[in-house]
């Protein structure tokens, strides 16, 4: 068939058609029989930097049914730090919903635990039909994100909002995250990093024996940052006065603060597959 030559006003049209799909088809894509979904908007707002903030991925497996899905929030100290799906997460036969949030200073800590419940919402709302099961959502994160993990399954009130029962998550595993309040809620009232305080923004506050059930898992006691290590090992006893049995806690030896989460994450992935096997699709 001979070469023909395209009308310039058709080309222009398929420029624009290659460019446009440049900028929206790339919000997908599929590898190995799991697909990944980005830059999906999970809260409206006519706020310019909390409709760019409140954006999350989801990686989901297309060949399995009513799997297990893990809600990952990012570390930063909730004033720095990016979503990411963490790579030993991936196509591990569950979906990861890779969570981005509004950051301090520009908003207060409290915008950043109700950008969490809004996003924990949008996944029990949604997950469905991507295959997955609303009873088999986890929640997780490293550092901050263990922060924000630890103060949705236990504080209610947060997921209450969104009209979700914290216990209908299936289970919670922060990494190194604080139980006492963050230092970024100290700092908003003027109290030294180093100051130690227990309110209602502190996870240790709001232990009940109704909870889900709680991995702990942090870096080496020696290692880890400020106590961060023996304020889990208080959670872990006061969860366990409260009378919550299912509430564990793991010391990674010769990790730091930073290095823990990879070699936490099989800790992960073992305590969803067990979990799940307990629960009805």
């Amino acid at each position: 068939m001979p070469f023909r030559t395209l009308p310039f006003a058709t080309t222009l049209s398929l420029l624009a058609l290659v460019l446009t799909c440049a900028d929206t088809c790339g919000q997908s894509s599929t590898i190995n029989g799991y697909r990944t979904d980005t830059g999906i908007s999970y809260r409206t707002s006519t706020d310019a930097y909390t409709s760019k903030m409140c954006i999350l991925d989801i990686h989901y497996p297309r060949d399995i049914k009513n799997f297990a899905t893990v809600v990952w929030f990012h570390g930063g100290g909730l004033t720095s730090g990016k979503r990411a799906v963490p790579e030993q997460l991936s196509e591990q036969g569950i979906a990861v919903v890779s969570v981005e949030y509004r950051l301090s200073p520009k908003v207060k800590v409290v915008d950043c635990i109700d950008d969490a419940a809004a996003a924990v919402a949008w996944t029990f709302a949604n997950i469905k039909k991507y295959g997955g099961s609303p009873r088999k959502i986890f929640v997780s994160g490293h550092s901050a994100g263990g922060y924000l993990t630890s103060m949705l399954g236990l504080d209610k009130h947060w997921l209450k909002k969104y009209e979700i029962d914290a216990n209908a998550i299936a289970g919670l595993i922060p990494f190194s995250g604080h139980t006492i309040t963050h230092f970024t809620v100290r700092k908003e009232r003027g109290i030294s990093g180093k100051q130690p305080i227990l309110d209602d923004m502190a996870p240790l506050f709001h232990v009940r024996d109704d909870a889900p059930p709680l991995l702990l898992i942090t870096g080496d006691r020696e290692l880890e940052m400020l106590g961060r290590y023996e304020e889990n090992a208080y959670m872990w006893r006061m969860m366990k006065v409260a009378g919550h049995e299912n509430t564990t806690l793991h010391e990674l030896d010769g990790y730091n603060h930073g290095q823990m989460a990879k070699p936490a994450h099989p800790l992960l992935l073992n305590f969803v597959r067990k979990v799940s096997k307990s629960i009805a699709p």
